[in-house]
């Protein structure tokens, strides 16, 4: 049985981050992913690249070529999704933007990701996920204020905020065009996903409860029962003891319950409270206190490391990693009831089914030749 998606055909044109990841999922889902590439760009080189797996076939043309545009259009003609991940206007100029598409094939989903969207002032200027979150006002809250903000990765702005608002607006508008029979285009913008994930903290400032103080508030990192702490061998235990309840396993666990300290949201007192958990977490290792704190309520879990993620029991019981091509990453989510997708197959080496995809358009073998041969060198 294929995924919830089997039968949905998607074009994608290659990009890097947000775009192949929103292209993976889809793909994960039993989307028929087919992947235009431009010659010896992109992650091209990159077989094994996680971010490229699942697709049907990969291709490489140059789309500055009106013939290689040509085939696009021909692919767009038999799919019902198109991902680019180009600056506002180049795809355009390249002759498959929407109104090129839509010409083709009005059912068309037309998928665009950016980061600052396809209109506003900065919509030309280039930019990386710390850009986006830094001015949707994502980056500012996070470490200590005697420090500047890390990165946080490159998690809220390239994945949460671009390519999972993709794949959202990809399958809204998929839905949508069961009822109006007509596609539509897609305007994920990074800058606008990160303000969406922001929405709570927005509404905790509308109340007073969140101020623009970095570590003053109660989820980054100021609240003694909700940050990380070092351990005895220098490593890290997370805790998220926010609840009453919660808290009190975790006074119990940590051996205080015998000590007057202050209440837990009595903030005069947290720096006494941050001091006395610290010393008591550093007298053992990481390990001995996710062993002590197993099957409690105090929410305090081990810190793994990236290596370690895949063999922690309760990930590895559920199968959240998976090897695909002989690397570890993280298995297709969400899980459905019915339609469950097989386990997703190695990139394809960039380019590897031109011929047939290209057969299957409709060209004959000189075509195909003449469309795959490299451009002649200048004299």
């Amino acid at each position: 049985m294929t995924g919830p998606l089997g039968g949905v055909a998607v074009v994608e044109l290659g990009s890097i981050g947000p775009g192949p990841f929103a292209a993976m999922v889809l793909a994960d889902m039993g989307a028929r992913v087919v992947r235009v590439e431009r010659p010896g760009g992109g992650l091209a080189g990159v077989p094994t690249e996680p971010l490229l797996r699942g697709r049907a076939a990969s291709l490489c043309l140059d789309l500055k070529r009106p013939d290689a545009v040509e085939a696009v259009l021909r692919l767009v003609e038999r799919s019902d999704v198109l991902i680019e991940g180009y600056r506002p206007g180049v795809a355009e100029r390249l002759g498959v933007g929407p109104d090129e598409c839509a010409a083709r094939n009005p059912r068309l989903v037309y998928g665009r990701m950016t980061g600052w969207g396809q209109i506003g002032p900065r919509r030309g200027d280039p930019g990386h996920d710390i850009d986006y979150i830094a001015l949707a006002g994502a980056l500012h809250p996070i470490g200590p204020p005697e420090l500047p903000p890390p990165p946080p990765l490159n998690l809220v702005g390239d994945f949460g905020g671009g390519g999972m608002l993709l794949v959202i607006g990809v399958l809204a508008a998929l839905i949508e065009r069961e009822r109006s029979g007509t596609g539509q285009v897609v305007d994920a913008a990074m800058v606008d996903g990160i303000a969406l994930l922001m929405t709570m903290f927005h509404g905790m400032t509308a109340l007073g409860l969140w101020s623009d103080r970095r570590h003053d508030n109660l989820l980054d990192g100021a609240a003694p029962f909700y940050r990380c702490y070092r351990t005895a061998d220098d490593r890290f235990v997370a805790v998220g003891a926010l609840e009453p309840q919660f808290y009190a396993a975790l006074i119990d666990g940590l051996g205080l319950a015998g000590e007057e300290l202050p209440g837990q949201y009595h903030r005069a007192g947290w720096p006494i409270l941050e001091r006395r958990f610290a010393e008591a977490f550093a007298t053992r290792t990481r390990d001995e206190w996710a062993g002590r704190f197993v099957g409690t309520d105090a929410c305090v879990i081990p810190v793994l490391t990236v290596t370690e993620a895949p063999s922690d029991p309760h990930l590895a019981e559920r199968g959240t990693f998976v090897s695909v091509g002989g690397v570890v990453q993280a298995a297709p989510a969400p899980r459905f009831s019915r339609s469950v997708a097989a386990t997703p197959t190695p990139a394809r080496p960039a380019g590897a089914d031109a011929a047939e995809v290209l057969a299957g358009l409709g060209y004959g073998r000189e075509e195909i030749d003449d469309l795959l041969s490299p451009p002649p060198h200048p004299a």
